[in-house]
């Protein structure tokens, strides 16, 4: 339990700290003054002021935050500090201090990724026959267990995940496959057939196939620094879309309410990843930053998103929400907010 709790510490630290960063860095960049860096809530522990800005760690490690002078657009402020007020500031300026939280998470996850890509690599699963399926194109055109493919359509492949997007790219048209048997180079002619399968979600749909299954081949491969940097991007893009989707098919109905996680699950989740290696950690962390990103873009007052739509709606409408509309908005995002926390809360217990 104790370990679980020190993982849970590390893991929230590293992301309230990236996110918070984000806000103090744009808002540093455009000017606005910083009077508080705070990672946790209540009571101040330790810190140290340098120049405007208290650096604190605070009594609970749930959160963090920045603020910034005139960051309330409802209290008065010194003439004096209009320059560096966060209210005073035009709306895009606003836009981009707030949206870099967030948006830092999302860098963080680029950086955690690059850093593991560069120094352990990736593992390629060989386009290595294990089993062929009954009845199926493959055992028709004669495909065997531990049969390499080196070819689709005349095209090179060099892992099973690459072969699996050549045959659906065909579209089921015929093409050419080019494997090696026992050292020696053969080809033959194969259709595909229209499958239907299920999905992450378990919604049926339909791909091509040939009915080939891995033998599990894994092998290890070193990149450079631009196929880590690559790759660490194209995998943040991937997380976050199947993010966003896992949100919407929440919304929908589509996928069950008891799939969200809250502290409990994300502080034994970070437990058992640090117990798997430092790696293993690092990649659990960037998939949570990814996770908060999105949470942080969803039109909720009291959230990122929240300011972010407040802010859309100045610009399309060329003034700013009004202090009643504001309160009223925030005051149902807390509600929904806390019902959120009590709900997630719930499931751990529920779903140990």
């Amino acid at each position: 339990m104790g370990s679980n709790l020190f993982a849970f510490i590390v893991v929230l630290g590293v992301l309230i700290f990236f996110h918070e960063l984000g806000h103090f860095l744009v808002a540093r960049f455009f000017g606005v003054g910083v009077e508080k860096f705070s990672l946790g809530f209540g009571p101040r522990l330790i810190g140290k002021t340098v120049g405007r800005t208290d650096y604190r760690l605070s009594l609970i490690p749930l959160g963090g935050y920045v603020k910034m002078v005139g960051e309330e657009p409802d209290t008065e402020i010194d003439p004096a500090l209009v320059p560096i007020s966060f209210t005073h500031k035009n709306v895009y300026q606003r836009f981009a201090i707030v949206a870099a939280g967030p948006l830092f998470n999302l860098l963080l996850a680029v950086l955690i990724f690059f850093v593991v890509f560069m120094t352990t690599g990736i593992s390629v699963l060989r386009p290595v026959v294990g089993e062929v399926d009954k009845a199926s194109p493959a055992e028709g055109a004669g495909l065997r267990p531990k049969d390499v493919i080196v070819t689709i359509g005349g095209a090179a492949v060099e892992s099973w995940e690459e072969m699996s997007e050549r045959i659906k790219a065909t579209g089921g048209q015929t093409f050419e496959i080019g494997f090696e048997r026992e050292g020696q180079l053969r080809t033959v002619r194969i259709t595909p057939e229209l499958k239907t399968t299920q999905n992450l979600f378990g919604e049926d749909i339909e791909r091509y196939l040939i009915g080939v299954r891995p033998l599990g081949d894994w092998l290890p491969r070193q990149l450079t620094f631009s196929e880590s940097l690559t790759l660490s991007v194209t995998r943040t893009w991937e997380i976050t879309e199947l993010t966003v989707l896992s949100v919407i098919k929440l919304i929908q109905g589509k996928l069950p309410a008891e799939t969200l996680g809250g502290p409990i699950k994300i502080a034994k989740m970070a437990g058992a990843q640090a117990r798997e290696g430092l790696t293993a950690l690092l990649v659990f962390i960037a998939v949570i930053s990814i996770n908060l990103a999105i949470l942080n873009f969803l039109p909720i007052p009291v959230l990122d998103g929240g300011h972010l739509m407040f802010f859309t709606i100045e610009i399309v409408t060329r003034r700013p929400v009004s202090i009643k509309v504001r309160e009223i908005a925030q005051q149902i995002g807390i509600f929904l907010l806390i019902s959120l926390m009590i709900f997630v809360i719930f499931n751990d217990i529920a779903n140990p």
